[in-house]
């Protein structure tokens, strides 16, 4: 066959690809920014492009795993149902008063259950202190301990929880962990994993991947959560991995990373149990006794109805995606005097950049907190590339130079908190598995302001006359990666 014909034929299949990949990214209708940048992908990335949308451009979560899914959903009415009319008989003692009606209204409308009275709460900053409190919980443990992050590496201090759940387990304590197979792939391939499993301890591995689950399931989804239940009553969330700071990622070159957990005492531990069983059958088919068990109130909010109102917010793909997405927009929107923001990977979409911007031109005093350095280059730059138009309409921009700033905190006003394990980028909000508290306490929100505060101090204020100075290198390499945000 002539040269030219084979040219042809391979320009029209090439271009019979460009033209179905595109109708099937344009009909999937998601966000612009999202759908142009996969298009523009498929034109510069002839043949590889058409891979990694196979790869990485679909919400696939596999045929076993929707049908599990699918099967979950009374079990969860039911819980959810019952748990909502336990809540509701107590509401006249224990209800919510915010100024931020607009995200309560939000957050009662669309989540299964309402706002989860008389929370006891506790912020934990420094890694003594978080592993400390970790451990002493799980040495206090009398039926049950639920364990699900999203890194679990055990070196250094973290063999000693790593000890402390065998003894748990040895003294009769039922102990579940489940973990994400990329981020703890080491820790589900070690020796641990099977010492774990020998001492009784069910281990989990969640969203694995494979060669063959390529072909059937998005290999990038991924959970992110990080949960810790002990007996039902108490819970600890936020954004540390089960790691040692002086031992993880040090050749990133970006310092210890710098952390911050809430420990809570009340009804959001069983919730946040439940997410994990929950996630736990998605994986296995092995549906829990939580799921349909009676759920009686805790003595501590029988006793007394003080304490936080708070809601728990689960994200993830299987869940209404946009919800997390609309909270967040709330929450800027409704902002009145201040806004603080602390997130180690910031890649907007175009309505929180937008919405960032509105808020500070309005008058409302908006400081994003980013860490100086960060573990992925692409999103180094992606990053800087929104920070002049950021600068210009008055948000305050501070570099944090401790070590890779971590935490991940959204607060408004110093009175309501986005807290949890979700970043400001688009994987985070509309891709992985996550779970925020939305906290609605004046009390613990100034205990918030005061860590966010100690971040400052240690941060470096980014001028915009200083910022349009940096070189040409730079700014092309931010404007090509910001093409790609949406994917990032």
């Amino acid at each position: 066959m002539d040269s030219s014909w084979l040219s042809a034929l391979f320009g029209g299949v090439y271009l019979a690809l460009i033209i179905a990949f595109g109708i099937h990214i344009i009909m999937q209708r998601r966000p612009v920014g999202v759908t142009l940048a996969w298009i523009l992908l498929l034109f510069i990335l002839p043949v590889a492009g058409f891979f990694f949308y196979l790869l990485f451009g679909s919400r696939r979560l596999g045929r076993r795993r929707l049908r599990r899914l699918e099967s979950l959903y009374p079990d969860h009415e039911q819980w959810s149902g019952h748990l909502s009319r336990v809540i509701v008989r107590r509401q006249g003692e224990c209800s919510s008063n915010t100024p931020h009606t607009g995200v309560y209204k939000l957050a009662e409308q669309t989540l299964d259950i309402p706002v989860l009275p008389c929370s006891k709460l506790q912020l934990f900053h420094e890694t003594d202190t978080i592993l400390h409190g970790l451990l002493q919980d799980i040495e206090k443990a009398r039926q049950s301990i639920v364990l699900e992050f999203y890194i679990c590496q055990p070196k250094g201090r973290i063999k000693v929880l790593a000890e402390a759940l065998i003894r748990a387990s040895q003294r009769g304590v039922d102990c579940m962990v489940i973990l994400d197979a990329v981020g703890s792939r080491r820790f589900l391939r070690s020796e641990w994993a099977r010492r774990f499993r020998r001492e009784g301890i069910s281990v989990t591995s969640s969203m694995p991947v494979g060669l063959l689950r390529m072909l059937f399931e998005r290999v990038d989804i991924r959970n992110h959560r990080k949960i810790l239940v002990i007996d039902d009553e108490i819970a600890w969330s936020g954004s540390f991995n089960l790691v040692d700071p002086v031992y993880f990622r040090q050749r990133a070159n970006v310092g210890q990373w710098v952390d911050a957990m809430v420990r809570v005492e009340g009804i959001p531990a069983h919730v946040m149990g439940v997410i994990a069983h929950w996630d736990k059958a998605l994986e296995t088919g092995e549906k829990h006794s939580s799921f349909n068990a009676t759920y009686e109130f805790p003595p501590s909010c029988l006793d007394s109805y003080t304490g936080a109102d708070a809601h728990v917010l689960p994200s993830g793909p299987g869940i209404n995606r946009e919800r997390l997405h609309q909270v967040l927009l709330t929450a800027i929107y409704e902002s009145k005097e201040e806004l603080l923001i602390s997130t180690p990977y910031f890649v907007p979409d175009e309505s929180l950049l937008v919405a960032l911007k509105s808020a500070a031109m309005r008058g409302v005093d908006v400081q994003l907190l980013l860490p100086h350095k960060n573990d992925s280059r692409m999103v180094h730059h992606a990053s800087r590339s929104y920070y002049e138009d950021l600068l210009k309409a008055g948000v305050k921009i501070l570099q944090f130079k401790g070590g890779l700033l971590h935490t991940k905190c959204v607060l408004v006003d110093r009175s309501t908190i986005l807290f949890g394990t979700v970043n400001l980028d688009m994987r985070s909000v509309w891709l992985n598995y996550e779970v925020t508290m939305i906290i609605y306490d004046r009390a613990f929100s100034q205990t918030m302001a005061t860590l966010l505060d100690q971040y400052m101090q240690s941060s470096e204020r980014v001028r915009l006359s200083v910022w349009n100075q940096r070189s040409v290198t730079k700014r092309f390499l931010e404007s090509l990666f910001q093409l790609l945000s949406p994917l990032l």
